[in-house]
């Protein structure tokens, strides 16, 4: 297997093991972006106890607000990775113990990114460093308390309007950024998000009480991504937060935010991902942009189309709720320029933002050059990186090192049994790669007669 598939896709099977991969993409002006693929999901067990239960809605949300939002319900039947949704590894949560021993995997995926001559990058999931059931209910919290936003603005008559363009007109206008800050992360949760009850005549929570240990399990997830983040600043590596599936992701951009506040004041030391396909991309590029201006620390984002196509929409018709999803392939891209080009104003405007291109298209990568020339953004100022996955489009990768942009491999590693059902998810959700690797071919055999005929069979790199 290590010869084959496994070969042309992973770069080894732990840190050291890679090495000689990233010194040699080095030498092609190539860095790499480390990524020990960790995955985690709801268990079927706990989805179906948490479907037992009737998940955690109160009486004040099913008279205010109306029924609950099925996608951040957990389902027994999406409660994990296998049956009818396919493709990836999922590593369940064991216990807080097993969280702190993937921390200190990434630790290690840190230490092995620094001390290039590139800027280092390495990959974190925020599903291993706690319980998902948690990040569940955290993100049905910071939905419904955006949804509660909307539902005002719309009677005031701003529905219909951009996310930023709505505007509350209360004692003082505010919009949704002024909302999203009403709730501090680093304070008790449950203190928060009270509506009326109608019949009852006074103010109940919009969900059941956080209970301690949730509450805890808040401040040990900001406590690991701090651990981390400290460790990032001190071997000089940027971290990238991987996004995962919608019921998670709320939660996940929101502690990544908490996280940015703090250590991209300076230098953008700490990236979120943005996912392309979903039809909400444009509108949480454009609020983190503005919330980044108003409060002074680096904008940093990594752009992708999108990781969970297919789960997303089998879990969304199965469960009854709207698609997340864009229709179609022409949508994720015009979604993506819309959120590229809008980043690429921000680092024009102020230089205070980054972004990595993080796309296998030829077109989008073309566009960020030509909108990068039209800017005036060079590519030794870093403030765009470009990025594919190790075993792929390497006819873009390289000529784009050689020219002197910074590009960078995203790089998995690890044994066996665990990095190739990662590569599965890779494989179901991309399949359109393969026009991609018949290209990849031509072009080789293109190089290899040209190489013979000039007797230049063997190359070393200028950079």
């Amino acid at each position: 297997m290590k010869m084959t598939f496994y070969g042309q896709f992973v770069a080894g099977e732990d840190h050291r093991a890679i090495r000689p991969l990233i010194q040699k993409n080095q030498a092609f002006g190539v860095g790499s972006v480390l990524d020990y693929s960790v995955e985690e999901d709801i268990s079927q067990e706990e989805a179906e106890q948490k479907d037992s239960r009737g998940s955690c809605v109160s009486a004040a949300e099913k008279e205010s607000i109306g029924k609950l939002e099925k996608n951040y319900k957990a389902h027994k039947q999406f409660g994990d990775h296998g049956g009818r949704v396919t493709g990836a590894h999922t590593y369940f949560y064991a216990d807080e113990a097993k969280c702190d021993q993937h921390m200190e995997t990434f630790i290690k995926c840190i230490k092995a990114s620094g001390g290039s001559s590139m800027d280092g990058f390495s990959a974190i999931k925020m599903t291993a460093l706690g319980r998902p059931q948690f990040l569940l209910q955290f993100s049905e919290i910071l939905v419904k308390w955006q949804r509660f936003f909307i539902f005002l603005a719309s009677q005031q008559g701003k529905d219909g309007m951009e996310a930023l363009e709505q505007r509350l007109e209360l004692k003082k206008s505010i919009d949704m950024l002024d909302w999203n800050s009403l709730i501090d992360d680093r304070t008790n949760t449950s203190h928060l998000l009270v509506v009326p009850n109608v019949k009852l005549g006074e103010l109940e929570p919009l969900l059941e009480k956080f209970t301690g240990e949730e509450e805890k399990q808040l401040q040990r997830i900001l406590q690991r991504m701090d651990i981390l983040a400290q460790h990032a600043l001190e071997n000089g590596v940027r971290l990238m937060v991987d996004a995962e599936q919608t019921y998670f992701q709320p939660a996940i951009s929101r502690l990544t935010l908490e996280m940015q506040r703090i250590y991209n004041k300076e230098k953008p030391v700490i990236f979120n991902t943005y996912q392309c396909y979903l039809k909400e991309a444009y509108d949480n590029v454009t609020m983190d942009v503005e919330l980044s201006r108003r409060e002074g620390w680096h904008f940093a984002a990594k752009l992708v189309r999108g990781a969970y196509m297919y789960q997303e929409r089998e879990r969304a018709g199965d469960i009854g709720y709207e698609d997340p999803i864009n229709p179609d392939y022409e949508s994720t891209n015009r979604m993506y320029h819309r959120c590229l080009d809008c980043v690429l104003d921000e680092i024009a405007l102020n230089r205070n933002a980054n972004v990595m291109v993080a796309s296998h298209n030829e077109d989008t990568v073309k566009h960020t050059i030509q909108r990068m020339n039209e800017l005036g953004l060079f590519p030794t100022e870093n403030k765009v990186y470009f990025g594919q996955l190790l075993g792929m489009c390497d006819q873009i990768s390289f000529p784009l090192g050689q020219a002197g942009f910074p590009v960078y491999k995203y790089v998995p590693y690890g044994p066996v049994n665990e990095v190739m059902p990662y590569l599965s998810r890779r494989a179901q959700e991309n399949r359109g790669f393969m026009k991609g690797a018949q290209k990849e071919r031509e072009l080789l055999w293109k190089e290899l007669k040209r190489r013979l005929a000039s007797g230049e069979l063997l190359y070393r790199p200028v950079y």
